[in-house]
């Protein structure tokens, strides 16, 4: 016996989540013409039952909403035109605290960048074994602020002036990750 598939409407998609269906609306306001959108869910600082939250909650429901995001964008042909990031602003420690949860450790963290005219499937530097601290190809948060502003058609070494006449640059300085630029 063959089985259809159900076909699920967009929000089951995404998830009926927080995450699932805000992220949904930045999908609908980058197709209504918004050109920056920012999706932030807090309550990411798991310093204590750090496993048990990730695996139960935070990350079934980040995963299926970041996995629809970007599937729905490709369909749509909105993908290569629309930057899509995920980052926070560190890490976690690489030791597990007594509490069973994780600090904040600003010496290692991750980001993901997808579309935007970026090239697919790169994977760039690495931790050591202990995910302490770069082990190979470190990119600062200048770095990534570079290439998101000329992604985006920002020219990152424009300086403004502010009100005491002094220049306040975009950007004090990073360089766009070119191995990622198509």
């Amino acid at each position: 016996m063959i089985l259809a598939k159900k076909k699920l409407k967009t929000r089951d998609l995404y998830g009926r989540t927080t995450w699932g269906q805000n992220t949904l609306l930045a999908r609908r306001l980058v197709e209504a013409g918004v050109r920056f959108v920012t999706v932030n869910v807090g309550g990411w600082d798991t310093h204590a039952n750090n496993f048990e939250s990730l695996k139960n909650t935070k990350l079934p429901q980040f995963d299926q909403a970041y996995a629809a995001l970007i599937e729905d964008l490709a369909q749509r042909g909105q993908l290569d035109r629309t930057l899509v990031m995920n980052w926070g602003e560190f890490g976690r420690t690489p030791r597990i605290n007594k509490d069973a949860g994780r600090d904040h450790w600003p010496n290692v963290f991750s980001v993901v960048m997808a579309g935007g005219g970026l090239k697919r499937g790169i994977v760039l530097g690495e931790s050591d074994a202990r995910a302490e601290f770069p082990k190979e190809r470190p990119i600062s948060p200048q770095d990534v602020l570079a290439t998101m502003y000329q992604q985006l058609g920002i020219d990152q070494t424009k300086n403004y002036v502010n009100d005491a006449d002094r220049p306040v640059p975009i950007l004090n300085y990073g360089d766009p990750i070119r191995e990622i630029i198509a």
